[in-house]
């Protein structure tokens, strides 16, 4: 916005003695502005932004001339100055809609009022200052309100342009995108702006069509105690789009070949739950080939997120550098999922509700499914959760916005929602110059 550039301004002043004199002042800069208050409202007829008792501060070039019948010639003389704006007001009305699927942001009034301003000249007589000050001070007070105004239209215009340009369509990962369409107009409130993306997943190269529909979170499950500035909502859809996608892109699979107790992964370690692959393959490295054999069922309850995985397990024996898959194992794994949130960065854990498990197929005849439900119980608790608790202990940073970091943010978890909410706070002083 600054330096700002303000137009010439010519004016011709009878001045006592000196007769009609001709002024001109240009090269005017608005240099510096310094807001000490400023408010934001929101309300039904739009957002409101105000600030009030701004200062700024202004460079500035004059030169005058002028004759009379007593001094036949031209006398002229130039100079520079600086002005001072003691006060200044600036109000701002802007309307937010939705324009297919991106936000339309527009100005509905403007206004700057300059209260008073003092003028200090390098130079020049004392007729002259109070001839400045007696022809220009309305000019350079409507100069600084247009100029100012007009700035602030263009402010507005050229952030419209950067809410336009936002994408539809905003990468998670090499396979997923998220679908940043928003819905319905912004809704505004004495104390708050709801904004609604549609957030589901889908696979990054198809076309992302919204299938969204309206979801209200209850009032009651909002943040906690005093309201906070910032809310985020989100409901269990958007994890299930995330699980489809992850599924059908086949990646929810994994193969486990080394643990902490590597007997576990020899048909050693088998030799009385399984006599028989012990039997066959002596000593034999294994891997337990799992993935998700259906969509997982996801929840949001009260504080937790309840998951219930489906499974197929395929015990693979590697013989001479050959894999031979051996027994074919259904499994469904119940667990719940709790986060918390301390400054910007997410922890969480996970927990085993219930553990099942089925045989599908046996090449080496029938098992006793207790006992090998015992072993992969174990390999659950003591291999796989301890890891995905490491992991999600170390935390996730939320992004954050340069100038401002979170203050006492919680995390509340709903019926098909989860809430993270946050005060937010400037780490500098606001000022333009």
């Amino acid at each position: 916005m600054l330096p700002l550039y303000l137009p010439k301004i010519e004016k011709a002043v009878k001045i006592p003695v000196a007769g009609k004199v001709h002024m001109v002042l240009s090269n005017i800069i608005v240099e510096r502005i310094d807001v000490i208050s400023s408010n934001v409202k929101t309300g039904d007829d739009g957002i409101h932004i105000s600030v009030s008792g701004a200062t700024a501060n202004l460079s500035m070039n004059w030169k005058y001339s002028y004759s009379t019948w007593l001094v036949p010639i031209a006398v002229s003389d130039q100079g520079s100055a600086t002005i001072g704006v003691e006060s200044m007001d600036i109000g701002l009305t802007l309307s937010l809609k939705n324009l297919q699927g991106s936000l339309k942001l527009s100005v509905l009034e403007r206004g700057c009022n300059v209260k008073d301003i003092s003028i200090k000249l390098d130079g020049g007589a004392s007729w002259l200052y109070q001839g400045l000050v007696d022809a220009f001070e309305g000019k350079i007070i409507s100069a600084v309100e247009n100029a100012v105004s007009k700035e602030i239209n263009n402010g507005i215009i050229k952030l419209d342009s950067v809410l336009q340009s936002l994408p539809k369509e905003v990468p998670i990962t090499n396979i997923a995108a998220l679908n940043f369409t928003f819905v319905d107009d912004p809704k505004l409130s004495e104390s708050s702006l709801d904004l609604e993306i549609d957030g589901l997943l889908s696979a990054k190269e198809e076309i992302m069509v919204s299938n969204h529909y309206h979801k209200t979170l209850q009032p009651s499950y909002s943040c906690k105690e005093v309201q906070k500035m910032v809310r985020v909502s989100l409901h269990e859809d958007v994890l299930k789009s995330a699980s489809t996608v992850y599924f059908e892109a086949k990646k929810m699979h994994w193969i486990i070949d080394n643990v902490s107790d590597q007997h576990i992964l020899n048909t050693a370690g088998w030799r009385f739950i399984v006599p028989q692959l012990y039997k066959l393959y002596p000593d034999h490295d294994i891997n337990l080939n799992i993935s998700v054999s259906s969509l997982p069922t996801i929840k949001f309850g009260m504080q937790q997120i309840d998951a219930t995985i489906p499974l197929d397990m395929v015990i693979d024996v590697s013989d001479a550098g050959e894999i031979i898959p051996v027994v074919g194992i259904s499994m469904v794994i119940s667990a719940s999922i709790f986060a918390e949130i301390s400054g910007s960065t997410v922890f969480g854990s996970v927990k085993l509700n219930d553990f099942s498990m089925s045989l599908k197929w046996s090449k080496i005849g029938d098992l006793h499914m207790r006992l090998v439900q015992s072993v992969i119980s174990t390999v659950l608790k003591t291999v796989i959760l301890p890891y995905v608790n490491v992991q999600l202990s170390r935390g996730h940073s939320l992004p954050m916005f340069h100038g401002y970091k979170l203050q006492d943010p919680q995390i509340v978890c709903a019926d098909s929602w989860i809430v993270f909410c946050s005060d937010v706070a400037s780490t500098k002083r606001f000022s333009i110059g």
